[in-house]
């Protein structure tokens, strides 16, 4: 069973997804479903996170729900404030918007778009001095994991950010573990090795901060209803970040269910 005293999240990444009618289906027919069946605020924390353009708009669909739904943001700007930075959208901005959650570090913007340690640090100290609280994207390519550097890779990703994260900032940090060689590729770590590689992260975790002991440690990685009970079941697995299956209600919603029912 998950660690009882860490409340489950379960976070639909959206990506470059979808159209906006399809967005506003989608968001109703999960509202349905939680209508139906409802999935309690304390047995598991529910985001989406969906395009920048959309953000407001879905946030606002969003409060209409019988239960609080989060709006992630997918990025934000490493410039912090307002100013001439065209095409930028700051933390002060996302909060400004009532947005208070954000992805960081997602293996996405460090392989295609730059995202250099020095980039990300830069991100999640705005976003931590904005008064985000931060979802911070870490793992392993496949050759790092067939070299046998996977546990190395990832705690020092871990380690990249410790040292501007001051002390009482850990309590607004979710780790999301996403193993590069499994995001959206139907492939899954199996729920042992899943395990093993969140036990070494709380590990680490522990030993950065007082706070590590109840940081979530969410799994990502072609996470779908068919594999959700599994990985729920795992002690150290709090919750999932979930990419193409977030993109259908039903499929959303049973790995939603799952981790609910892990507690």
């Amino acid at each position: 069973m998950s660690n009882s005293t860490i409340t489950p999240w379960v976070v639909g990444n959206w990506k470059m997804n979808p159209m906006h009618a399809d967005a506003l289906k989608l968001i109703e027919e999960f509202k349905l479903l939680l209508q139906q069946e409802p999935i309690s605020q304390a047995a598991c924390h529910i985001g989406v996170s969906p395009v920048s353009i959309a953000l407001t708009n879905i946030q606002a669909h969003l409060a209409e729900f019988n239960r609080t739904i989060y709006t992630v943001a997918q990025d934000v700007s490493k410039i912090a404030g307002t100013g001439a930075y065209t095409g930028e959208v700051s933390a002060e901005l996302l909060k400004d918007s009532q947005i208070e959650f954000v992805l960081i570090g997602h293996s996405e913007r460090r392989e295609l778009f730059g995202d250099n340690v020095e980039i990300i640090k830069a991100k999640l100290n705005n976003a931590l001095n904005a008064g985000l609280t931060v979802i911070y994207c870490v793992g392993e390519s496949l050759e790092q994991r067939e070299q046998g550097a996977a546990e190395q890779v990832v705690l020092q990703q871990i380690c990249d950010i410790a040292a501007i994260v001051k002390p009482d900032q850990w309590q607004h940090i979710v780790v999301a573990y996403e193993p590069i060689w499994a995001i959206g590729t139907g492939k899954t770590a199996s729920p042992a090795d899943a395990q093993m590689m969140h036990a070494k992260i709380r590990e680490g975790l522990k030993q950065i901060t007082p706070f590590g002991t109840n940081i979530a440690i969410l799994y990502g990685g072609s996470v779908k209803a068919e594999n959700a009970v599994e990985l729920a079941a795992c002690p150290d697995i709090n919750g999932a970040l979930v990419g193409g299956a977030s993109l259908n209600a039903q499929s959303f919603f049973q790995i939603a269910k799952a981790f609910a029912q892990s507690k």
